[in-house]
């Protein structure tokens, strides 16, 4: 695996969003670097603190693209932004459906609600009902014996087989490519899987190699190591599982999720090109205006 730089691997400093992270500085095939500080990645917002607040309006970001679902967004909570007051977030009426939390300063961000989750089987639900119980032997029939990184790679491949799935990733692009649309963060609960997948596809249109496409993806480890660990002790702790490592494969990123969701993408269409149109539904016109506002 090739190292990757401090450079392009740099948190932006969140407290409370660690894996909060700039894709600025990836080197493309064509010889262009990604642009710092226009998309940004990252974990759930509802848990900024007001120094965060500070670092993230010092980007002049215009958007926020919140991929959590409702469930995801009503026990974390809505996003903190700068510029958007509670209120604002308090009286949006969240769904599973997309929709936007327009600023009252023209100025201000707008947050972008494009929930992405598998009804039939939303990991998110399942872990929460899981430690709920707390019986161990449901837990491990839930999760161990590979259960649930056989659930992580069905959740990566359903990211590719389902339309809906595809039309929501598509959008986040769509906004990233749009003439107004960065600076601009996306991401979900964790910042690993929807984030991981969403970075993943735009850094393959921009050309930006396998290996170090990977190493984006895997950073999250390195970022989300401590609070992993602080988890994982704070389950036992408190006696939610006695064997909270079966939580370790939905925890960390790991190299053959995001493999299942290229081989997914090799066994649907005959090259990236032609996903990027017809599985995604997008454009030579979004990716120029991808490269326009990403790349120098």
């Amino acid at each position: 695996m090739t190292q990757q730089p401090t450079e392009t691997a740099r948190s932006l400093g969140l407290t409370g969003a660690v894996n909060a992270r700039d894709l600025g500085g990836y080197p493309t095939a064509d010889g262009r670097v990604l642009r710092h500080g226009v998309a940004l990645r990252a974990d759930a917002l509802s848990r900024l603190t007001d120094e965060d607040l500070a670092v993230l309006a010092d980007h002049g970001l215009r958007r926020v693209v919140d991929l959590r679902s409702l469930v995801e967004v009503r026990e974390a909570g809505p996003d903190r932004l700068p510029g958007l007051p509670a209120a604002a977030l308090a009286a949006a009426e969240f769904s599973d459906s997309p929709g936007v939390v327009e600023p009252a300063d023209p100025a201000g961000i707008a947050l972008h609600h494009l929930p992405i989750f598998a009804a039939d089987f939303d990991i998110y639900v399942a872990l929460r009902n899981a430690l709920a119980d707390r019986d161990a032997d449901k837990q491990r029939a839930l999760l161990g014996d590979g259960k649930a990184a056989a659930m992580m790679t069905g959740l990566y491949r359903w990211f590719v087989t389902d339309p809906v799935a595809r039309d929501r990733f598509a959008s986040v692009i769509r906004l990233l490519a749009a003439p107004d649309g960065p600076p601009l963060v996306f991401h979900c609960s964790a910042g690993k899987d929807r984030t991981g997948w969403a970075a993943a596809l735009v850094l393959t249109a921009l050309g930006v190699d396998r290996d170090t496409v990977f190493d984006d993806y895997l950073l999250t480890n390195q970022r989300s190591a401590a609070l992993i660990e602080m988890i994982v002790d704070s389950f036992h702790t408190r006696g939610l599982m006695k064997d909270p490592s079966l939580l370790l494969p939905v925890f960390r990123a790991e190299r053959a999720y995001l493999e299942t969701a290229f081989a997914a993408v090799e066994a649907g269409w005959p090259s990236f090109d032609a996903f990027w149109r017809d599985g995604l539904g997008l454009d030579d016109e979004v990716l120029d205006g991808l490269r326009a506002n990403l790349l120098v």
